[in-house]
């Protein structure tokens, strides 16, 4: 195998791509907040791309893709990329690739995965906690996941394969994420809000978003980056990364459909939150099907994702718990849609590398595998999540007081404010929380700049 350019430009490519859709989680998720915490939520996002980039380089890619001749975890390395110049990527095959952009690639699915779970926990969370929490979630459960899932082992010459995750060998097909991205990240999400607990006023005052233009885009820009999220997951420029884009773009318009219909036939209006949320739906739903179903099921995918997740969002208030931006609702919920969906509608008609489904004369093997991926991957990320956020909270304190809540997370935890309602700081905040006492030696000179 040689190096082949124009696989490796569109993973390139991919990358950029799939980088672009943190920051517009980031959008997303703060223009769904309340505007005393925007920055603070859009904080959380960024902090996830600085730690997650650090430690991937330093052990992170090692442990989720090292051999180390287990299917829990790979090798725990401190220099797993150093002699990763002019290699070639092999993944349960070798790819014309460099390792390189393998690795950056799969940094960018680290990334994001964290920054997911903050939705969960917005407008209470400490985030210098939040810093510490990413650092040891993505060590002890994305990255032994990430393995489970993504690692098809190392394939010498002849074809044996080493070092593949316990998953992938048993033949779970999930080909962008479903299970190692939105049913770990929902999972983890639920268990961080139930440690946290509810905000106060939960049920009693509503939590609208207060700027939904900013929700709207940046669910654009996820929608914009996803491309290179499933697409991109082909590792090269072929008829699979064509057919999972079609996939991905058919889906994601399905599913914001079906929302904007439950909306419609529930509430009587449609909104742009539900367009924005429908379209997330559809997104996280055809991420681990986009390769392994055909066109016409991807619009069946989407349709069913963008119902049942706009369905499923109100539970919490149902059972009492707070997921403040319905990552629950949406990422766990539609991870699991997407790959349980395959169980019926894979097939190799449309990827040999698939599997035939309930309804392609497959019978129930198939379906038997995804449900082992999809409720392992949740049971693991829920359970270890649960215990590392008490931990967290007992000791260093994960949630902020309820005076800093009243006041602002913006302001308690980074001195800033979204919006300058009145052209200076010294002025009233919006929510009610005054700034003076925060800057009173300051001049407003030194507050403005």
């Amino acid at each position: 195998m040689e190096l082949n350019s124009g696989d490796t430009a569109w993973v390139l490519a991919s990358t950029a791509l799939v980088l672009i859709m943190t920051p517009g989680l980031a959008f997303f998720y703060g223009g769904m907040t309340k505007a005393k915490t925007t920055l603070n939520m859009m904080m959380m996002s960024f902090a996830s791309i600085a730690v997650v980039s650090v430690l991937w380089v330093i052990y992170g890619f090692s442990l989720a893709f090292g051999n180390s001749g287990s299917g829990l975890y790979g090798a725990f390395s401190l220099s797993g990329l150093t002699d990763a110049v002019g290699e070639l990527t092999n993944n349960g095959g070798v790819y014309g690739i460099p390792l390189l952009a393998f690795a950056g690639f799969q940094l960018m699915f680290a990334v994001i995965t964290p920054a997911l779970i903050s939705g969960a926990i917005a407008d209470r969370a400490k985030f210098s906690t939040w810093i510490i929490f990413v650092a040891l979630w993505v060590t002890i459960v994305y990255f032994p996941v990430a393995h489970w899932v993504f690692d098809f082992g190392d394939a010498d010459a002849d074809g044996n394969i080493t070092g593949n995750g316990w998953l992938a060998a048993r033949g779970v097909l999930d080909f962008a994420g479903g299970t190692a991205v939105h049913i770990n990240a929902g999972a983890a999400g639920l268990a961080l809000a139930i440690v946290l607990g509810r905000r106060l006023g939960f049920k009693k005052n509503p939590n609208r978003p207060h700027n939904l233009p900013l929700v709207l885009m940046g669910a654009g820009l996820l929608w914009f980056g996803w491309f290179g999220f499933n697409a991109g997951s082909a590792l090269g420029a072929t008829d699979t990364a064509a057919l999972a884009l079609l996939n991905t773009q058919v889906a994601t318009a399905a599913g914001l459909a079906g929302w904007l219909i439950t909306e419609k036939l529930r509430d009587g209006h449609p909104t742009s939150l539900g367009a924005a949320s429908g379209a997330v739906a559809g997104l996280v739903a055809i991420t681990p099907a986009c390769a392994f179903i055909a066109p016409w099921a991807a619009v069946v995918l989407g349709l069913i994702a963008g119902i049942v997740c706009a369905l499923a969002v109100g539970l919490k208030y149902k059972l009492n718990y707070d997921d403040s931006l319905d990552v629950v609702g949406v990422h766990l919920v539609g991870g699991l849609i997407g790959c349980l969906f395959i169980g019926f509608f894979g097939t190799t008609q449309v990827n040999s590398f698939s599997a035939n489904g309930v309804f392609y004369g497959g019978g129930w093997e198939l379906l038997g595998k995804q449900a082992l991926g999809a409720f392992s991957v949740l049971a693991y990320s829920f359970i270890v999540t649960l215990i590392l956020g008490f931990l967290l909270e007992k000791t260093i304190g994960f949630r902020v007081s309820k005076e800093q809540e009243l006041e602002g997370v913006d302001v308690a935890q980074h001195l800033e404010s979204a919006y300058d309602f009145e052209g200076n700081l010294g002025g009233t905040f919006s929510g009610g929380a005054s700034l003076k006492h925060k800057v009173a030696a300051k001049s407003d000179e030194e507050v403005s700049a």
